[in-house]
């Protein structure tokens, strides 16, 4: 990787810092704050919220009929996505240990609080918890996979790759043959240095 390349990734992740800064100056002004797992709103804004929120015979009145006709093929996807949840955290269970890779937390991953909000009613709830989880999934399954291909095959591909995951950037470039098994290796120290780090910071 040149030193162009580096300097572009280190202003992208400055940038990417900066932009989460703005997002948490601007979720103050909304008035809320965080106890616990609890979001608690300020008195005025929480009445507001409950002014706001749609009744339930209401709600049934007003969703749309393909909403209704593809509702079981959406909730229907709660099966397989348990399973692969569950196939997810044993492979990282059994596998991580012997790669010295240190195990993803799950819970960075799944963030649930839509249900603090007083202007949903109970079946918007639920829908947004679902979301939430099966973009948790995603991401959680997402950063597993990238550990996993850091370790075996940190090798970028010739044509180009959208959203591709954080660790991509600093992998080897396609057709880079020169001291390639040393690189990987190097790849590999750094996943170790990650767990011996993690295990520092729980202790």
């Amino acid at each position: 990787m040149n030193n162009r390349i580096r300097q572009l990734i280190d202003q992208i992740t400055a940038l990417e810092n900066e932009l989460n800064a703005a997002i948490e100056e601007h979720e103050e002004k909304i008035r809320y704050r965080i106890e616990g797992k609890r979001v608690l709103f300020e008195q005025a804004i929480s009445e507001a919220h409950v002014r706001l929120k749609t009744g339930i015979f209401r709600w049934f009145l007003t969703v749309r009929p393909q909403n209704y006709l593809t509702m079981p093929i959406i909730y229907g996807m709660s099966v397989p996505m348990v399973l692969f949840d569950l196939c997810i955290n044993t492979y990282q269970t059994v596998c991580f240990p012997i790669y010295g890779v240190a195990r993803v937390k799950r819970a960075d991953y799944f963030v649930m609080d839509h249900q603090h909000l007083a202007y949903l009613n109970i079946i918007e709830k639920v829908h947004c918890m679902y979301c939430s989880y099966a973009v948790g999934l995603l991401a959680f399954a997402s950063e597993v996979t990238a550990r996993t291909e850091q370790y075996f095959c940190p090798i970028k591909h010739a044509g180009k790759i959208r959203n591709a995951h954080s660790r991509y950037k600093h992998f080897l470039d396609y057709g880079d043959a020169e001291n390639v098994h040393e690189r990987i290796e190097e790849l590999r120290t750094a996943l170790a240095r990650e767990k011996e780090e993690a295990g520092h910071k729980i202790q």
